[in-house]
């Protein structure tokens, strides 16, 4: 098909703000990972590291609308579904034979001595494909049990599905009422489960994933069509600081109330301002880095945490030996998703855009 290689396929410039404050919250939950896994939440310096997902949905929504919105009728559903199955899904699989490397040759560990080989290959081929399969009870009972970030993904693909059918579509009055609709959705969720949005991952909380990716993905989409971008001064320095600020919001009794702001109205505030802040150029290339690796990075890392769990049930480190392994271990967990990115992540998905190219 000629038109494969036209105007169509081709890649908008990035709001480059935007992309590094993907990076600055794919470390967060890194963080945050590492440090749930020894602290209860009211000792964790990051608690509320897990709202980066909340922003990924919204982030998600705002450049999607953006790179697609005025091209979907002529691209067409097919069209859109390779180019986000090239994006997306070379990562789910790499995510999904490391998450398994390192359940069967985690040196800490006995678990694979506990699953049948017909389960695991269940497990496995379920985690490849993206279908949520809660079969590990030593893993909690994660819907992906071999790359646990994965259930994210997996409502990130029904996002994309429902905005090819018809999201793009809407007119703006009808995302608006939507979004409201989708608000209320959300603060329902969290008053169900106690007063937090930490839910999704799991067996017992699977529809809160569907909660939260609805409203900040359809938020995200608001804010690019409605033109909410905001002009201001604020540089990556800044925007990356109240990003964290979210993040480092102590667990309380008041997360009822804290969580639901955030997502409601903070997360999308900051994209509208990071839309529309001017980039300093001293701050280009770590944008850009931040940005290239966030995906990977966040595909990735988890193989590394169920390896650190089962090291600390055995050893219990103390304070300063755990403060080095956090430290080094996200080094070096950026560094393993840098690796990926430029000999797996970006060949592959060339690879596969040329092909796609020829047919």
């Amino acid at each position: 098909m000629q038109n494969n290689s036209s105007d169509i396929l081709k890649t908008k410039q990035h709001f480059k703000i935007l992309d590094g404050l993907r990076g600055i919250a794919a470390l967060a939950i890194v963080l945050f990972h590492f440090m749930e896994i020894v602290y209860e939440p009211s000792k964790n310096f990051i608690a509320h590291g897990f709202l980066a997902v909340d922003f990924f949905f919204c982030l998600s929504g705002f450049v999607i609308a953006y790179a697609y919105h005025d091209r979907m009728g002529k691209m067409g559903t097919i069209e859109f579904f390779k180019s986000r199955l090239i994006r997306l899904h070379p990562l789910v699989i790499f995510g999904s034979v490391l998450g398994l490397l390192t359940f069967l040759f985690d040196p800490f560990s006995n678990h694979p001595e506990s699953y049948e080989t017909s389960k695991l290959i269940l497990i496995f081929l379920a985690s490849l494909f993206l279908i949520p399969l809660a079969g590990m009870p030593d893993r909690y009972f994660n819907l992906f049990g071999l790359n646990a970030p994965a259930w994210s993904l997996f409502w990130e693909y029904v996002a994309n599905i429902f905005y090819a059918l018809f999201l793009h579509k809407l007119s703006r009055r009808s995302l608006l009422l939507l979004t409201v609709i989708a608000g209320a959705g959300l603060c329902f969720t969290s008053h169900r489960a106690g007063g937090s949005l930490l839910g999704g991952w799991n067996d017992t909380t699977f529809w809160d994933g569907g909660a939260r990716v609805s409203y900040s993905f359809l938020a995200g989409m608001l804010i690019y069509r409605s033109n909410w971008i905001i002009k201001s001064k604020l540089g990556f320095a800044g925007l990356s600081v109240l990003l964290l600020l979210a993040f480092l919001i102590p667990f309380s009794d008041w997360n009822w109330l804290t969580e639901p702001l955030i997502v409601l109205f903070y997360f999308p505030l900051l994209i509208a301002i990071g839309a529309g802040a001017t980039l300093n150029q001293s701050f280009e290339k770590s944008c850009l880095f931040l940005g290239k690796i966030s995906y990977p990075l966040y595909m990735t890392h988890y193989a590394v945490m169920w390896m650190f769990a089962s090291y600390y049930t055995i050893y219990k480190p103390g304070t300063s030996q755990l403060t080095f392994i956090i430290i080094s271990g996200t080094f070096l967990l950026v560094g393993l998703a840098y690796l990926t990115m430029k000999f797996y992540d970006i060949p592959v998905r060339k690879y596969l855009t040329e092909r796609r190219k020829k047919f």
